[in-house]
């Protein structure tokens, strides 16, 4: 994978920070409105990648992220979109209900997206940095090292720290796991924002962003839910061609599966998140 990273130089003012659109339409809109309510301005809105997945509209959701010109990093599902891959890229375990789910969805959002939009996710760099509020900060979506690896909260610290060697990183923003958490040694921290597509396997159908803030020149951040129309996104959802389960999850807020979740986050189903 090419390691480049895309320096966008100093920053200032709140960040907004989010993951997994996962071709949710009605989320995107959602946050969109928030980001304009907040007065922050699409520079300096920052997407984890995956912009693509699990649900029913992902050429209206690559347009509408287009044109609203929020930055992103690839995700996998991207990366393998341009490349005409045949899978998702996921590194869900071969024959794991993960596994069949993407056999569907991934086809389904092939087929549906433009020249036009895979144009653009072309476009995208796979990993940015910025320095904020007297921070180096590095936006990567599994690790650094592998877009596909699942870094959560309870992940250990000697796995995430060569992340922040190789990257010269005070912070590092992740995405991938589907999780809002953050996890802070010393004067380092690891930031995940959690992501849009999908509810956080809390039990509840809203999902999960982050607000950066560099008041009083250092570096703040806070976890946010929003609010979207999830029925409508469930309902687009049981169209035949997807998994009924995801359309489930929507609405419930609750993961058909644990198979990527480590003990102590499958232990936490249902339970709320834990910040």
């Amino acid at each position: 994978m090419d390691q480049k990273i895309t320096h966008l130089g100093e920053i200032s003012g709140k960040i907004l920070v989010f993951g997994g659109v996962y071709s949710n339409l009605q989320a995107l809109e959602a946050l969109k409105q928030i980001a304009e309510k907040e007065n922050i301005p699409p520079e300096n809105c920052i997407c984890t990648g995956d912009i693509v997945g699990y649900c029913a509209q992902p050429e209206e959701t690559v347009q509408l992220f287009k044109l609203w010109g929020v930055r992103s990093i690839a995700g996998n599902v991207e990366i393998q979109l341009r490349e005409n891959a045949e899978d998702c890229g996921c590194d869900f375990r071969e024959g794991s209900r993960c596994d069949e789910f993407s056999q569907l969805w991934y086809p389904y959002a092939q087929s549906k997206l433009s020249e036009n939009s895979m144009e653009f996710l072309k476009t995208i760099p796979n990993n940015i940095s910025f320095n904020y509020a007297k921070k180096r900060v590095t936006v990567v979506h599994g690790s650094f090292f592998n877009v596909s690896e699942f870094i959560f909260k309870s992940t250990d610290w000697a796995i995430k720290e060569p992340n922040f060697e190789a990257t010269n990183a005070n912070v590092i923003i992740g995405g991938h796991c589907g999780l809002p958490f953050n996890h802070q040694e010393k004067d380092k921290l690891w930031l995940n924002a959690g992501v849009i597509g999908m509810p956080a396997n809390d039990g509840n159908p809203t999902v999960w962003y982050a607000i950066l803030n560099d008041s009083n020149n250092s570096f703040n951040f806070t976890h946010k839910t929003l609010e979207y129309n999830y029925k409508l996104t469930s309902k687009l959802m049981q169209n035949g061609l997807l998994p009924e389960e995801y359309s489930r999850t929507i609405v419930t807020g609750i993961w058909d599966n644990t198979e990527i979740l480590p003990p102590i986050e499958t232990g936490l189903q249902g339970f709320g998140i834990q910040l």
